[in-house]
């Protein structure tokens, strides 16, 4: 073996080595978020999660320290890039956005992403009050509230915040009811209906919420 070929080989050691914690991490991720689905929070232990990753329980220990830890990791995951994508299309939008803009800038990025093998966990979340308002809202959600409320109170002074707020969260109901369904929707759809895709689905949402949000206050 050459100089050359004992470099390169430990080069690709060292490679090898610095890319199996990454591997780790993301395994442990996969698997909490998985058996997080389907037994829930509190029904997963971390030797559950260690045996679906096929890791020992000193590397969930190195990367995440503790279950709690694990379970707001396996969430910001998700939430995270669609959360920074919608300040990202709101800023683009200027300062004065149309209804429209607003929705399409909340919207857009979870439509657009594949959350189809997170199902479950979602379903979890959504039916676990306690898990939706602290590890969810007030980590994650909190500020994305508060700067499409303010921004959607520019673009209709007329409603009160409390108003916004309420059909904020009957939008957000109409897009996790979507989300939920979407491998079903074509066969709830009538026959005449030949396009179903992501942008399809956004405009009819979009074109929903936005009457929602002009309609005036009270019967």
């Amino acid at each position: 073996m050459t100089l050359d070929d004992r470099h390169n080989q430990s080069y690709d050691l060292n490679e090898r080595m610095i890319a199996r914690p990454v591997d780790t991490k993301t395994r442990i991720l996969d698997a909490a978020e998985k058996l997080f689905g389907q037994n829930g929070f509190d029904g997963t232990s971390l030797r559950d999660i260690t045996a679906e990753a096929d890791v020992n329980l000193a590397a969930v220990n190195y990367h995440f320290q503790s279950k709690d830890s694990l379970i707001d990791a396996v969430i910001a995951r998700r939430v995270e890039p669609v959360n920074q994508k919608r300040l990202e299309m709101l800023a683009a939008a200027g300062p004065d956005p149309t209804v429209e803009q607003i929705l399409i800038a909340f919207l857009h990025p979870l439509m657009q992403a594949d959350f189809s093998p997170v199902y479950p966990l979602m379903a979890r979340i959504l039916a676990s009050p306690d898990v939706f308002i602290t590890r969810l809202f007030k980590k994650y959600l909190v500020v994305i509230a508060d700067r499409f409320g303010d921004a959607l109170n520019k673009a209709l002074p007329e409603l009160s915040r409390s108003e916004i707020v309420w059909r904020m969260h009957f939008t957000g109901g109409a897009m996790a009811h979507v989300l939920s369904r979407a491998h079903a929707m074509p066969e709830l759809m009538p026959d005449h209906v030949a396009k179903f895709d992501h942008q399809t689905v956004l405009a009819q949402l979009v074109t929903f919420a936005a009457a929602g949000f002009r309609a005036k206050e009270g019967f």
